[in-house]
């Protein structure tokens, strides 16, 4: 069975890469993209890795018929024209924070507040690795934030297993790449800028925060720095359980959860250069990596994740949902397995 399937806001990276998948994707059939900025140009003037999709960008405010709808607007634009969105399809998946936290009072204090707060209990957060269940069937899916994703993949097990209850130290520290600030960033993430950095961007407050904070119910204390890498975000996650843990406490937490996941690899220590998660890895794709070492000596758990922020913390998120919500084959158009070796991500 096809489904029709629309990107709006398909001008930006994250709706390039949904325009990647979708053209590859054998359930999916792309029948709209649009952008108010380069209405009636060719996609490929845009996305040149797509110059042979034969597809014109159309202005957003003319929606086709469709049975997916895939939002890559900035934050706030859904909620204001989600009418719309839901005139036009059976299923939308939001790729912004519209609809990822749970309560009108979370948007007051983390954003600028929500337009449809009556639309916060209908929405499912995409992570197939944590709401798989929650996400069949949904009509209104809402793709992580990429950093919120690379920590909550890290840290979701220990969750899990119960070596950590959510009242333990948590310190998470994410170094992400350019492709973050998105197609149309500022002066901060010019090549001029952003070359050779180590920039710390948000050591608090940062709006992930929520998401992670959401998902297990604790305080996080989470940092970002800005880093010299296009794609990717790694997660350095320190956690101080309260009992002492073995590493054989660590494999089995993270075998139970991950083994049967079809996008997550542990790569934990072991040999070659690649000995911890590393976003070169897993660039353009939509797997993430998810590792961790033991230090006894400070009752410490370090936790390493890395994601392609663009992929597994977007738009492969995104596909991945609705892979999942519409009953198709979860790994349908997303088997790319990454580059080796590879220039900066």
């Amino acid at each position: 069975m096809t489904h029709t399937a629309s990107v709006v806001g398909a001008s930006g990276f994250t709706g390039g890469e949904l325009l990647r998948l979708l053209r590859g994707h054998p359930a999916f059939e792309i029948t709209q993209a649009t952008s108010r900025e380069y209405a009636n140009k060719t996609v490929g003037s845009v996305h040149p890795n797509l110059r042979e999709l034969d597809l014109r960008f159309s202005e957003p405010t003319d929606l086709d018929e469709v049975d997916v709808l895939f939002a890559a607007t900035p934050h706030g634009v859904s909620m204001e024209h989600i009418d719309a969105f839901r005139a036009a399809a059976d299923t939308i998946v939001d790729l912004s924070a519209d609809f990822r936290l749970d309560s009108e009072d979370q948007y007051d204090e983390w954003y600028d507040g929500h337009s449809r707060p009556e639309l916060l209990d209908e929405s499912v957060y995409a992570l197939p690795e944590r709401h798989r269940d929650d996400l069949a069937g949904a009509s209104l899916i809402a793709a992580g934030g990429c950093n919120a994703t690379a920590a909550i993949l890290g840290l979701g097990p220990l969750f899990d297993d119960g070596i950590l209850a959510g009242d333990e130290r948590i310190v998470v520290d994410v170094k992400v790449g350019s492709s973050e600030g998105g197609a149309s960033s500022g002066k901060a993430s010019s090549h001029a800028e952003r070359s050779g950095v180590v920039r710390p961007y948000a050591p608090t407050g940062h709006r992930h925060e929520a998401e992670i904070e959401q998902e297990f119910g604790c305080k996080t204390a989470f940092s970002a720095h800005a880093v010299d890498m296009i794609r990717g975000a790694a997660a350095t996650c320190h956690v101080f359980p309260s009992e002492p843990v073995s590493k054989a406490d660590l494999w089995s937490a993270y075998r139970e959860a991950y083994d049967d996941e079809p996008f997550v690899r542990l790569v934990a220590g072991g040999s070659g250069v690649y000995r911890y998660p590393e976003p070169k890895a897993v660039a353009g794709s939509n797997y993430a990596e998810v590792g961790f070492e033991l230090d006894p000596s400070n009752g410490r758990i370090v936790v390493f994740s890395a994601i392609d922020n663009m992929m597994k913390g977007s738009a492969g998120q995104a596909v991945h949902a609705a892979n999942v919500a519409l009953g198709i084959d979860e790994t349908a158009g997303l088997d790319f397995q990454g580059l080796h070796p590879v220039g900066a991500p």
